[in-house]
């Protein structure tokens, strides 16, 4: 196998600590800064910087992907807890699947594009239907 096999499974797991860092990250931003340091930081030390620069990309895929989905279920009264659990065994899966060759990259384009295509179906809100409800 080559370096492209390799860097492609440390996106994979790069996307893989994305998502578990959007539970943890309360903003879109800090989620994508957490899951490309830990992605980085996986791939530096065990291979070297090229895998390093594809766990950071796979990291701000995975948490820029996950976010819309968290934030939509703590919105909808999930609790944190409990939706760390599912997105951890989640997760892992995706990790598992990095291992296949070209998966990872395909999970760090399809992660994001997943993650706009559930945002752009959210409903939206307008003042007017707010000021009603208090009555």
């Amino acid at each position: 196998m080559g370096s492209w096999y390799w860097i492609g499974v440390f996106t994979g797991i790069g996307v893989a600590f994305g998502i578990v860092a959007a539970v943890a990250g309360s903003r879109r931003v800090v989620a994508a800064i957490l899951g490309a340091a830990f992605g980085a930081a996986v791939g530096y030390l065990a291979i070297g910087w090229p895998e390093a620069v594809g766990g950071a990309v796979g990291g701000v895929a995975g948490a820029l992907g996950a976010a819309p989905v968290v934030s939509g279920a703590l919105r909808r009264g999930g609790t944190r807890a409990g939706l760390a659990v599912f997105l951890l065994l989640g997760a892992v899966v995706v990790a598992a699947l990095a291992f296949v060759p070209v998966i990872g990259y395909l999970e760090a384009v399809a992660l994001p594009a997943l993650g706009r295509r559930l945002r752009s179906r959210m409903p939206e809100r307008y003042a007017g239907l707010r000021t009603l409800a208090r009555d």
